[in-house]
């Protein structure tokens, strides 16, 4: 990282910063140009290892990607704010960002509602009653993050 001085070296503070996100970017291989796909998730702490957790339809490109290379880069980003000095006459963007490189795995049918109440963890501080026509309709997956970093402004 070129600025060290905005560098987030501590874990918990990239967990913290993660958990005020809302959307995650994954990154996959797709041969000659990467293939980005921005993505609801949630956050998870298994074994002192994080866990992202997504969902979507049964099929798609993204799965087809997962198959021939489940290694993945992720980016996320938040609490932007324009800085401006019209004195100066120059402008600045505030924000925190978290990126890092994983695995996805596609969840066993077993572990699907785990997954899906992670997920919605993110976004509401309450169960939701998930319908369970839309359950086996959907696919569960899961990016086990190998290494993270963080910056901030």
């Amino acid at each position: 990282m070129r600025r060290h001085d905005r560098e987030i070296t501590d874990r918990n503070e990239m967990i913290e910063v993660m958990k005020k996100c809302d959307v995650c970017r994954i990154a996959m291989n797709d041969g000659e140009y990467p293939y980005i796909l921005p993505l609801n998730f949630g956050l998870s702490l298994e074994d002192d290892t994080v866990v992202l957790y997504f969902h979507g339809a049964d099929s798609g490109k993204k799965y087809e990607l997962f198959a021939k290379d489940n290694r993945v880069s992720f980016e996320m980003d938040c609490s932007h704010q324009l800085v401006l000095d019209d004195e100066k006459k120059t402008c600045t963007m505030k924000y925190e960002s978290v990126i890092g490189q994983g695995r996805i795995e596609i969840v066993p049918e077993e572990e699907k509602m785990k997954g899906l109440k992670i997920l919605m963890r993110q976004y509401r501080n309450e169960d939701f009653p998930f319908n369970p026509a839309a359950v086996p309709r959907t696919t569960v997956f899961k990016l086990v993050v190998e290494k993270m970093t963080g910056k901030r402004r």
